[in-house]
């Protein structure tokens, strides 16, 4: 686990249910996610059906994911499902989307939305009261990503759907910080197996009777990359352990700064040190930069979020 966060113990033990069950299922299934290890209901509190569970938990699976390929549609249906449960804690479809048995996507921008192609339900959360719109009622047009997820880019009828009268008030900010925070963790598991990667290959690799992991200059390359990890990670433990307080929104932009660096840093170096395999289906390494690359696209321009970090600063 790259995240030193102070794990709770159920965080730990979810940690260690994940390592197993990954290393043994290293492309996990939805109904695998959802029946074996019963990820679907975190964040759904136990009286709702679910698992319970915060912004550390959110961290450790979703930091655990990001290398298998599997985070995208988790994570927005987690979302989704923990702000659907903040506002209307007794809503009848909590139950079915702690089980699985029913998939939700969260909408905060109408426009390349994770998890929607998949899923049976939206929860919108924008400017006008919270809705809960049954897919089929939206008008839906799948997208695949660069890194190979799906997504859609809706039209979502003024009236469609329910109105949730419950306790909406800050959910959508909550939310607009969440997912931002998630994916930084979700991108630190990503880069720390691309460096993982890169140093058992350095390994292996020889030239002139060595592994070229001994050359000084590739050293010195990975020794950039390993801070830049560490830099970009420990400000995402800030961003995942400040959930909810006065400094939230400072530390997640401060997160999301950082990332966009490391990932770029991380993965072109990969990429590099590999040689022309970097780049070959052959290797997950290709597609863990691809992910990266569109987890850092989805956090929009690098100067807004410096622009926030210098506002919350002053």
């Amino acid at each position: 686990m790259t995240l030193e966060l102070p794990l709770t113990d159920t965080a730990a033990m979810l940690r260690d249910a994940l390592g197993r069950y990954l290393a043994d299922n290293p492309k996990p299934t939805w109904p695998g996610l959802a029946q074996d290890l019963g990820l679907m209901g975190l964040g759904i509190p136990e009286v709702s059906g679910g698992t319970g569970g915060g912004a550390i938990e959110r961290a450790v699976v979703i930091e655990a994911l990001g290398p298998a390929m599997a985070g995208s549609d988790w994570l927005s249906h987690h979302l989704a499902a923990s702000a659907l449960a903040r506002i209307c804690p007794d809503h009848g479809l909590l139950a079915q989307l702690a089980e699985g048995s029913a998939r939700i996507a969260l909408v905060l921008d109408p426009a390349l939305v994770a998890g929607a192609a998949t899923a049976d339900w939206l929860l919108v959360l924008d400017d006008a009261a919270p809705r809960l719109v049954p897919v089929s009622a939206a008008e839906s047009r799948t997208r695949a990503m660069f890194d190979g997820t799906s997504t859609a880019d809706l039209t979502i009828p003024a009236n469609a759907g329910e109105v949730l009268n419950g306790d909406s008030a800050g959910v959508a900010d909550w939310a607009r910080n969440a997912q931002p925070t998630a994916r930084c963790a979700e991108a630190a598991g990503l880069m720390a197996r691309m460096l993982a990667d890169t140093g058992a290959y350095l390994n292996t690799r020889e030239q002139f009777g060595q592994p070229i992991a001994r050359f000084q200059v590739l050293r010195h390359r990975m020794a950039d990359m390993h801070m830049a990890l560490i830099k970009a990670g420990a400000l995402t433990e800030r961003a995942v352990v400040a959930e909810g307080t006065a400094g939230w929104n400072h530390a997640v932009s401060a997160a999301v700064v950082e990332t966009i660096d490391a990932v770029r840093i991380i993965g072109e170096g990969a990429v590099q040190l590999h040689g022309g395999m970097g780049v070959t289906e052959e290797l997950e390494l290709g597609g863990m930069f691809k992910r990266g690359l569109t987890i850092i696209a989805g956090f929009g321009p690098r100067t807004a979020h410096l622009a926030r970090h210098a506002e919350m600063a002053d």
